[in-house]
């Protein structure tokens, strides 16, 4: 070994090699050179011959055994490529355009749940609804709320179908979601989520992203103006020409809801889907837009996910969800009104519970 000692880092590993490599061209070098000399010697070759020789050797023998270096490097890329591949040929369990003869023209938005199991496929054996049953009124307002982990969103993903039951089935106006072409379906829902979606283009187009194609100007200010938007893009430099950046980087968490919302509002959707759509707002901007998603709501299902009960006073129907069973259900009146054995007014008192709108 070049070095006495244990190499302590990958580095000195990597330096030990490096030197020891060396060593063995010089020493092959020198080989070459005194046999080279004896040949020259002899006559049997020419001075510019050996030297040529010896060059070619050195030259391609490194470049051989830095190349034998990278194997491992070769090895990992064609493992990363070979799951690149897998993806992409992986087939999707829900196909968006089947059946084509099932486009969606209108729907009223009549939700049901029938004895739905349901699991995660990165857990299935962590169920999170057994035989779980509800109905959701069209052109009313539900309100599902409960702890952290009773289902609240996953029923949000069920309804957009980026799940399938187990068994069961949710239907929409009375026939089965897997019925109808999925695509076309989405078209007349719009979904508000926690951690909304931003693409890299401008606010503009973000906006108008999933929305019809004469949607004009005037239409994505109303939007905007409705979901407390608009103010703060005009005092942007370049208003709603201004990049998003990649997943909204260049917006907060507030902005990025907002715009969220202002595009759910231009699609004037027949189901309007809100996963914690004011979570990232301040108390005096949640306010003012709680006021527009009231706006919002009227006249369409409405699906809300909540934990600050603030939101969920004038919902039509609110639903207690607790470990993927429904506990109780009916107006916040009505649910108040069982007193401290009702699981609503549980909620409504744990400490630090924001309540009053």
């Amino acid at each position: 070994m070049f070095f006495d000692r244990q190499p302590d880092t990958e580095k000195d590993r990597e330096t030990e090699l490096f030197l020891e490599g060396d060593i063995v061209v010089f020493k092959s070098t020198r080989i070459a050179l005194l046999w080279g000399g004896t040949l020259v010697n002899k006559g049997h070759v020419t001075a510019r011959a050996v030297c040529e020789t010896i060059i070619i050797l050195v030259t391609t023998g490194r470049t051989i055994a830095d190349a034998g270096s990278k194997t491992s490097d070769l090895a990992m890329g064609l493992s990363a490529i070979g799951s690149i591949y897998s993806i992409l040929d992986r087939t999707t369990k829900i196909e968006p355009q089947v059946p084509q003869d099932r486009q969606v023209e209108n729907i009223t938005g009549r939700i049901q749940f029938r004895d739905v199991d349901f699991a995660y496929p990165t857990r299935p054996n962590a169920m999170i609804f057994q035989g779980f049953s509800i109905e959701m009124e069209a052109g009313k307002s539900t309100a599902l709320v409960g702890q952290s982990g009773s289902g609240k969103s996953t029923i949000i993903g069920l309804i957009e179908r980026f799940y399938d039951p187990i068994k069961g089935v949710v239907e929409m106006d009375g026939q089965d979601l897997k019925t109808y072409n999925l695509r076309s379906l989405r078209k007349h829902m719009a979904l508000v989520s926690q951690e909304p979606t931003l693409f890299g283009g401008t606010i503009r187009e973000n906006i108008v992203y999933g929305a019809s194609d004469e949607t004009d100007e005037t239409e994505i200010v109303e939007a905007a103006k409705a979901a407390n938007a608009h103010d703060f893009i005009s005092g942007l430099n370049d208003g709603y020409d201004t990049s998003c950046g990649d997943k909204g980087v260049q917006l907060s968490g507030g902005q990025k809801q907002r715009i969220a919302i202002a595009r759910a509002i231009l699609r004037k959707p027949a189901v309007l889907l809100l996963d914690e759509a004011t979570s990232a707002l301040d108390s005096q901007s949640e306010k003012v837009m709680q006021e527009a998603l009231e706006r919002l709501r009227l006249g369409r299902t409405s699906v809300v996910v909540a934990h600050r009960l603030s939101t969920v006073h004038n919902c039509d129907l609110i639903v207690v969800i607790e470990k993927g069973k429904v506990m109780e259900k009916g107006t916040h009146s009505s649910l108040l009104a069982k007193g401290p054995a009702g699981a609503y007014y549980s909620l409504v008192n744990l400490p630090g519970a924001k309540t009053q709108p």
